[in-house]
């Protein structure tokens, strides 16, 4: 558990194992727990990789980020981080749904020291009106268990998973929940007001192992729209999954291991 300062934010970070280093960024409000939830299971039985796991500005444990006001500011306080982090060294990214979206901008930005990516539910285009997206359809309900629940819990329960058992509401309440609980809503709607890079992005291709987990049901990005950029990422396995939301982590945790490790697999086989 560390800070580091940049220049428009105290980002805090938490960092687990050594090796090739891999900068693990959530989504928009929630916080680190959000990928350190489903990523360490993936490094049970697998050494070698460095876990850098951060806070974005305005979520979770992160201080002094009222200059920021967009999703450019947010990059650029993600890229002084890996520079004062990760100096002049070669890194992965896995990147969730927004994470995703910085993580392409990354790609823009400093290409060469990135060694791979590893996109989960990313958001591809960033206005949500243009999006093609389904309605949200609930696959599977253990209706024993959600009586159990607040009307609110399940209102929010419902409203963002696919399947709704007990699994699933104990990991979206410690992964997603509780950071989102302590974001600030402030921040968090001038970012949307600004939530498009002044730049484009996948201009070129990225040639490094990389996937694409997409949820079949994802109703907040959808999974079409990724496939669009599939030329762009000529060394990326793209795994349209089903029974499984914008939160396909915990619903398919099984599917999404193997996955993540098959690319580590690729990962050293290009190291």
């Amino acid at each position: 558990m560390a800070y580091c300062r940049v220049s428009n934010a105290e980002i805090y970070y938490e960092e687990v194992g050594e090796g090739t280093p891999i900068l693990m960024i959530h989504g928009f409000a929630p916080d680190h727990r959000l990928m350190s939830g489903c990523m360490e299971p993936v490094f049970t039985e697998r050494n070698g990789f460095r876990r850098i796991y951060i806070d974005l500005p305005g979520m979770g444990l992160t201080k002094d980020y009222n200059e920021i006001s967009s999703s450019d500011n947010m990059l650029n306080a993600v890229l002084e981080f890996i520079e004062a982090v990760l100096p002049n060294q070669k890194f992965l990214i896995a990147g969730e749904s927004y994470g995703g979206y910085i993580a392409r901008g990354i790609i823009e930005k400093c290409r060469e020291q990135i060694l791979g990516t590893a996109f989960i539910c990313p958001v591809i285009i960033p206005n949500k009106e243009e999006r093609t997206v389904d309605k949200h359809k609930i696959m599977r309900t253990d209706e024993q268990f959600i009586s159990s629940l607040t009307k609110k819990e399940l209102e929010d329960f419902k409203s963002n998973q696919v399947i709704l058992d007990e699994y699933n509401w104990l990991r979206y309440n410690e992964e997603v929940l509780n950071g989102c609980k302590i974001a600030d809503e402030k921040l968090l709607d001038r970012v949307m007001a600004n939530y498009e890079f002044s730049f484009k992005v996948d201009q070129l291709e990225f040639e490094k192992p990389s996937v694409f987990l997409l949820g079949r049901q994802d109703s907040v990005v959808g999974f079409k729209d990724a496939l669009d950029v599939i030329n762009k990422y000529p060394r990326s396995t793209f795994a349209v999954l089903d029974t499984a939301g914008h939160n396909l982590q915990i619903e398919q945790p099984q599917i999404f291991n193997t996955l993540l490790n098959e690319w580590l697999d690729r990962i050293e086989v290009a190291l």
